[in-house]
């Protein structure tokens, strides 16, 4: 067998609605026209809408794409019990609804290299079709997180496409996963800002090299998205890391 060059973890939480459009198809074909192996997971995060039978049923007419059944844990445990799991020499992480498609790859690809560790999606030039208080919960992370965690040289921290190189991947991960003990099963939906913000400071803090590159998005519709809420947790996220780095308990992960 092969060496994995590519893994594609994608977090699935009650899912149905975007499967049933075929964003799994749109995958499959993108990457079976690249030259080299891959693997996709797919890490269902305790769905109860069916989508875990119908990805049961397209990893049965696919070999590459295989499924993790994950207790609800959020975005966070999914992603990086993916990641994990992944066997990649790369390893990207995409949202199942295909905001940012998976071809954009090629763009992010250019910078896979020595230079660079981590290679990650940048919506900041163009949102299309996304809501006024959507922008403008964008231009309040970016100012808050700037404020308060740093992070200052990537703009767009938010977008769920990143590709990470085996070592950068491993490490980050890892260590995320036992910060948090793993993380905790919760009820409703969990897509906190504080993930990727808390995992690019890390790296940063960790010397990997980063970089942000344009990617295409469209803004698709999700009923767990509120202005409100949303942005309350993102500000105690925001805090929440500046008081563990205050207090050193990133140091000895």
């Amino acid at each position: 067998m092969s060496k994995i060059f590519l893994s594609v973890i994608i977090p699935s939480y009650n899912e149905m609605a975007n499967l049933q459009k075929g964003v799994l198809d749109k995958v499959e074909h993108y990457l079976s026209k690249q030259k080299y192996a891959y693997e996709v997971l797919i890490v269902d995060d305790g769905s109860t809408d069916g989508s875990v039978e119908f990805v049961e049923d397209f990893v049965k007419e696919n070999s590459k794409f295989k499924l993790i059944k994950n207790p609800h844990l959020g975005k966070a445990g999914a992603v990086t019990a993916g990641i994990l799991k992944a066997v990649g020499e790369y390893r990207l992480f995409t949202d199942m609804d295909q905001a940012t498609p998976i071809d954009e790859l090629d763009k992010l690809s250019l910078y896979l290299n020595k230079e660079f560790d981590i290679v990650i999606g940048s919506r900041n030039s163009h949102r299309k079709g996304a809501p006024f208080t959507r922008a403008v919960m964008a231009r309040g992370m970016i100012v808050l997180r700037s404020l308060i965690v740093g992070v200052k040289d990537i703009k767009d921290t938010q977008c769920g496409f990143k590709i990470f190189n085996e070592k950068s991947a491993e490490e980050l991960f890892f260590k995320l996963q036992k910060f948090h003990h793993g993380f905790k099963q919760i009820s409703g939906s969990a897509v906190k800002a504080g993930f990727d913000v808390e995992l690019l400071f890390l790296a940063e803090k960790l010397g990997y090299k980063i970089k942000e590159v344009p990617v295409s998005w469209l803004y698709v519709e999700s009923r767990r998205v509120s202005p409100v809420m949303d942005s309350v947790n993102a500000f105690a996220d925001l805090i929440r890391i500046r008081l563990n780095d205050v207090a050193g308990k990133y140091k000895n992960l």
